[in-house]
């Protein structure tokens, strides 16, 4: 594609783009430019970890929870 084929169409192209997710090769001065949609980052991607465990979560299955859990408290 030249660039001026992509000028004339540009709007249509790029929602092809997104919609096929392939890009599109426009050739220029005896090279190319490749345009090539960005993936959609997954929801669990764009989690922020955070440091939820205050102390050494090797001693979580030493503790015993008897004394501080009391029935239907939940």
């Amino acid at each position: 594609m030249t660039p001026t084929e992509l000028r004339k169409d540009l709007y249509h192209i790029l929602d092809d783009m997104l919609e096929t997710g392939e890009g599109v090769e426009i050739e220029r001065a005896g090279g190319t430019v490749v345009l090539v949609p960005q993936r959609k980052a997954s929801k669990l991607s764009r989690l922020i970890k955070r440091q939820t465990v205050v102390g050494d979560s090797g001693m979580l299955p030493e503790i015993s929870w008897e004394q501080a859990w009391q029935p239907g408290s939940i």
